[in-house]
């Protein structure tokens, strides 16, 4: 089984590069985050490698990093979500970002992933939304880390945190997403703000430090 290859970048195409380890070129699918860092043919080059061995074949897929790996094999525990659109995710998303967007339930940024429909986002977002905490999630873990989906506002301005902190951290992502922001990116601001501010704030302290961490 082959874990790592170190070796010269031989060549690079669309979704695959051939790495010449000793004189042997290995043929590596990658996502285009990590294509686009493994530089120019004859650059030194060092892949993190998950081999998938099958009846007919067997293939290597690279990743510049461990998270990239982890969430690549987590995505193809998801039915319908094969090698190849599982590297099309991570080619649009980076891997905070992927967790974000399913802590999120955000099915707009998974789809625009080519092979992603909104069918199998939305089977993406409901079969992985308990699995993130396997992988770690991105940003400061704070009272928000568990929230999963935006509910709608309610009249909870000067309420603090405490027992309903995720409420409040819903209402600031709804709150965020009806300005225009995207669900996703609102998610992370407000997780990041929550953790700035601790459970005992408000959601009249909460929205506007997390446009701070929007405009950033």
């Amino acid at each position: 089984m082959i874990a790592k290859l170190r070796g010269i970048l031989d060549m690079a195409g669309t979704d695959s590069a051939v790495i010449d380890v000793g004189g042997v070129g290995y043929l590596v699918f990658c996502s285009g985050r990590t294509l686009s860092r493994l530089g120019e043919p004859g650059a030194p080059v060092t892949v993190i490698v998950e081999t998938q061995v099958r009846e007919d074949h067997i293939h290597l897929f690279g990743f510049a990093e461990a998270r990239e790996r982890d969430w690549f094999r987590l995505l193809t525990t998801v039915q319908g979500v094969g090698s190849r659109v599982a590297l099309a995710i991570l080619s649009v998303l980076a891997p905070d970002d992927v967790a974000n967007a399913i802590m999120a339930q955000d099915k707009a940024a998974l789809t625009r992933a080519d092979g992603v429909g909104p069918k199998l986002a939305g089977r993406i977002l409901s079969e992985l939304k308990d699995k993130t905490g396997s992988i770690g999630v991105p940003g400061k873990a704070g009272a928000a880390a568990g929230i999963a989906a935006a509910a709608p506002m309610g009249d909870r301005s000067d309420a603090p945190a405490g027992a309903t902190g995720d409420t409040l951290v819903e209402d600031a992502v709804s709150a965020l997403v009806n300005l225009g922001y995207g669900r996703s990116d609102a998610f992370a601001a407000v997780r990041t703000a929550m953790g700035d501010l601790g459970t005992g704030t408000s959601l009249a302290r909460l929205i506007p430090r997390a446009l701070k961490e929007l405009a950033r």
